[in-house]
């Protein structure tokens, strides 16, 4: 097998959640640009809408769902029909998540001031919708006997990481180990489990608060080159882990830091 071989995904099928914006989007492209067919979903349907379009406008094949993670008869519904409509899922990326809030430097984000209903939402998406959307592929990537299966930690899942609220380090922590026990279970029938741990990307989450320069300066102060990432620069881990390149890698999450997790 050529070197172009192990990285093409043509005639896979793809549903990444979150792919309104950011990492789920650049994920989105680098799957659909290796020859998948990608089912972007997401809460927001009007971002959805032009992410497919971007999709689609460089080539590749996308289509587009509204789809609450939260909601997990929802998100396995999607998850079947993706199926039955196109024969089998071979890609499943549990992309969607949301901010916890400030870290525990302000009074804010102490752990006597978190918010009840703010960490049942926090679990409910962070932590859930990881869980039902590998239980959803998992449901036919056993019949298949073949799939991958990527889960988007965080390196605040790694380590303790001052700059994020409780309820985001304890679900990206949860999702780590979520990873290793599904992966265990999925080995036998060829299915490959894996997390990506990013460290700080300009994105939208928190409302892009990352953007703001002087917060931007502090996330960048803690990585050893130096700058925060590109959403674009999640695209090679992306693709090694959804494509045959990783046929012996599961059960693992790995540091996409900027050497963070090296300190």
């Amino acid at each position: 097998m050529g070197y172009a071989e192990r990285f093409s995904l043509e005639g896979r099928i793809g549903l990444v959640t979150g792919a309104a914006s950011g990492l789920g989007l650049s994920i989105s492209q680098v799957l659909a640009e290796a020859g998948a067919h990608v089912v972007l979903t997401d809460v927001d349907g009007a971002a959805l809408e032009r992410a497919r379009a971007a999709v689609k406008e460089s080539g590749g094949s996308a289509e587009a769902h509204v789809l609450d993670v939260s909601d997990r008869g929802a998100l396995r519904a999607a998850a079947d029909e993706v199926a039955a409509r196109h024969g089998s899922l071979d890609i499943m990326v549990a992309n969607a998540g949301i901010t916890a809030g400030p870290g525990y430097l302000t009074d804010a984000g102490q752990i006597n001031a978190v918010d009840d209903t703010q960490w049942d939402r926090v679990l409910g998406i962070n932590l859930t919708g990881v869980f039902a959307s590998i239980q959803a592929a998992a449901k036919h990537m056993k019949r298949q006997r073949s799939g991958r299966i990527l889960a988007v930690a965080s390196v605040a899942g790694l380590k303790s990481e001052v700059m994020c609220g409780y309820a985001y380090t304890a679900t990206k922590a949860a999702v780590v180990n979520l990873v290793r026990q599904a992966a265990m279970e999925l080995a036998p029938y060829d299915v490959m489990v894996n997390g990506i741990a990013p460290g700080p990307f300009r994105t939208n989450i928190a409302g892009g608060r990352i953007r703001q320069p002087e917060v931007e300066a502090q996330f960048a102060s803690m990585v050893p080159l130096g700058r925060i990432a590109d959403p674009e620069e999640i695209k090679g881990l992306a693709l090694l882990l959804s494509s045959h390149a990783s046929s012996f890698i599961t059960g693992v999450t790995i540091p996409i830091d900027g050497g963070i997790m090296a300190k």
